[in-house]
């Protein structure tokens, strides 16, 4: 993920609006992360919508008010907006932890293109190496809440024992029943992976295995 970014100023969406645009800034705050691509723009009305929606899954689990620790997770707004007052006015509604490319920046457009992004809202899911984790996980935000982030974080095989959402806050959303089904969805190339890896590893020890023999005297040569 952090070659997507490395040569790229990110904007915290801060009152400063300070600029990560040193390589070590970036590999700090993306690297081992899982990113959230959020294309959306101040004139869809879905995106406004959904924008709180979003703003509270992604401080239910980087806030320390809702968790002992943040999440291994960032998110990164990419405006499809048609200004830079409409991406202002729309960057109010996102949090303050979250990043953003400026305007001016036309890898906004290279972003939407590479993602195949052709509805908004889109929140487009990436695993740490950049692969891709959900095409546009928008329903499922909705649907799951904070509670994605555990499939997602499975599925991208990070290691975050001590992350934890704060028990005492809210339920379950509804839609939980659908989650088995989601995490047999993020698991399928990773069972693909290790599949092929044994069938490779195999066949390796069939070749080794095929190279010894018995001679007349009962040994091996």
């Amino acid at each position: 993920m952090v070659d997507l970014f490395i040569d790229r100023i990110l904007v915290k969406n801060n009152r400063e609006q300070d600029e990560l645009d040193t390589e070590r800034e970036i590999i700090t705050r993306l690297q081992n992360r899982i990113l959230m691509l959020f294309f959306a723009s101040a004139a869809c009305q879905s995106c406004q919508q959904f924008a709180p929606t979003l703003s509270d899954f992604f401080k239910r689990l980087t806030d320390e008010f809702y968790v002992d620790r943040s999440a291994q997770l960032v998110l990164l707004y990419v405006s499809l907006d048609q200004s830079e007052e409409q991406q202002e006015s729309f960057l109010k509604q996102l949090p303050k932890r979250s990043l953003f490319l400026a305007y001016e920046d036309p890898y906004r457009r290279e972003l939407e293109a590479m993602f195949n992004v052709e509805e908004l809202p889109t929140v487009t899911v990436l695993r740490p190496d950049s692969s891709i984790l959900a095409s546009n996980a928008v329903e499922e935000i909705i649907c799951l809440g904070p509670d994605c982030y555990r499939n997602w974080q499975e599925a991208a095989e990070l290691i975050d024992r001590n992350f934890m959402i704060n028990e005492d806050f809210g339920q379950k959303p509804m839609c939980s029943l659908s989650e088995p089904v989601r995490r047999l969805k993020y698991k399928v190339e990773g069972e693909k992976r290790k599949k092929k890896k044994k069938e490779k590893e195999k066949g390796r020890g069939g070749e080794a295995g095929g190279k010894v023999g018995i001679n007349e005297g009962g040994s091996p040569f």
